[in-house]
């Protein structure tokens, strides 16, 4: 089935060049189609061009977009999407003058999910990550990768990827899992963070590889949690089972994960908000892509990750949304991108580029989405006739999405 799709404003960020990402200058670079047409088969795209479209000799079907704005869907690569329910008291208690370390250490936060999350049954955490991801894909996402995290024993921890696992075969989008085993230090193993440490190495991590539940492996490194040297053990561990690492790193603090997790090979570094010079330098010179989190930086009111220095030393610099109940409870990308202007200081060229194929990257999925190019799967959006690509910044918390397509189907 060959499908035109034609009449378009504009189609934009149009790749010729194979690039599996783009980074420092080159995510300023911004091909578009005036006027645009894009001839799609069997859900890939095998042409492009702007002006005349094709004669109906090259298609079986003609779909007018009427003047509509067409992007490459967003790609949300990191997100903590399966939990049982929201933590709007905690929330209360950050406006009273309570920290998130405070109301950590008073039960709250991570293990507060988790407590939930245990006795929630199976299928209505699945039903609630269904609703949400549905929400996502209003807003234009398209693809994303979804941690586990809140379960902090085997059986629930599994229990998270299972739900992961059946969210990608009940959408039919493109689902990244990772395992997030060590996320915290659970209850049951308070003053013993070595005990739990094992626990995650010799039988959560085997467990997850029995199954292949998990594309990917996260530790959260960082005071109060995983020490350097314990994260670094656990992801040494997790890749005797093929799993890369995605760490989150130097939320609240530098503790040196930088350097040795580029070392390490990390896929992506994930928050990055204290990062120094140096640390910024030696991520930007690196093939590990830093992913910058923005929702989390706008609701706990802590500093944005310098994407703008990242850019500027020449970095792979990437965007997601961190939606979670605890410290980023939104998923809207469209926001990530007016945040990664007004407070990272990128243009808008630059917030597309790391909103869709450094996101795609961050996933290992840029050779087949993440941009509008020849051989990819043809995963647009599209925004009202008038709009423009800096429309989606400029009206922050409105949601302009008015179709999403994925692999060239229509789902909204």
């Amino acid at each position: 089935m060959t499908i035109l799709y034609h009449n378009s404003s504009q189609i934009i960020q149009i790749e010729d060049q194979g690039r599996l990402y783009k980074r420092g200058s080159e995510m300023s670079e911004m091909p578009i189609l005036d006027k645009g047409w894009m001839l799609v088969e069997n859900g890939k795209i095998i042409d492009l061009g702007s002006g005349k479209a094709p004669g109906c000799e090259r298609y079986d079907e003609s779909i007018d977009l009427q003047g509509k704005l067409v992007l490459p869907a967003f790609v949300d690569s990191h997100t903590h999407l399966v939990y049982a329910a929201n933590r709007e008291d905690e929330f209360a208690m950050r406006l009273s003058g309570k920290s998130y370390a405070e109301i950590a250490a008073a039960g709250g936060g991570i293990l507060n999910s988790a407590r939930k999350l245990a006795e929630a049954p199976e299928e209505a955490l699945l039903h609630g990550a269904y609703h949400r991801l549905q929400d996502l894909m209003r807003m234009g996402t398209g693809a994303l990768e979804i941690k586990s995290g809140y379960g902090l024993s085997t059986e629930s921890e599994l229990k998270m990827l299972r739900i992961i696992r059946q969210l990608r075969e009940k959408s039919g989008l493109d689902i990244k899992s990772t395992f997030l085993g060590a996320h915290a230090i659970p209850e049951k193993f308070k003053g013993d963070q070595e005990g739990y440490v094992n626990l995650v190495i010799d039988e959560m991590l085997p467990a997850v590889a029995e199954e292949s539940l998990a594309d990917y492996v996260d530790v959260f490194c960082e005071k109060g949690y995983f020490d350097l040297d314990q994260s670094l053990r656990i992801l040494e561990a997790a890749k005797a089972y093929g799993l890369s690492a995605k760490v989150h790193v130097n939320q609240f603090n530098s503790l040196g994960a930088i350097e040795a997790m580029v070392d390490l090979g990390a896929l992506s570094l994930d928050h990055l908000e204290v990062m120094s010079p140096k640390e910024i330098s030696y991520l930007a010179d690196s093939q590990t892509i830093a992913t910058a989190l923005p929702g989390c930086s706008l609701f706990l009111d802590i500093p944005y990750a310098p994407g703008r220095a990242l850019i500027d030393e020449g970095g792979i610099l990437a965007l997601a949304t961190d939606f979670n109940p605890g410290s980023a409870p939104g998923g809207n990308m469209a926001l990530m991108m007016s945040l990664a202007c007004t407070q990272m200081k990128l243009s808008t060229e630059e917030a597309l580029v790391a909103a869709t194929l450094n996101g795609a990257a961050a996933i290992e999925m840029s050779d087949e989405i993440g941009s509008l190019e020849r051989g990819k799967w043809a995963n647009f959006i599209t925004l009202p006739p008038g709009f423009s690509l800096a429309s989606i910044p400029y009206h922050f918390g409105h949601n302009l999405i008015m179709d999403l397509y994925l692999k060239g189907e229509k789902k909204l």
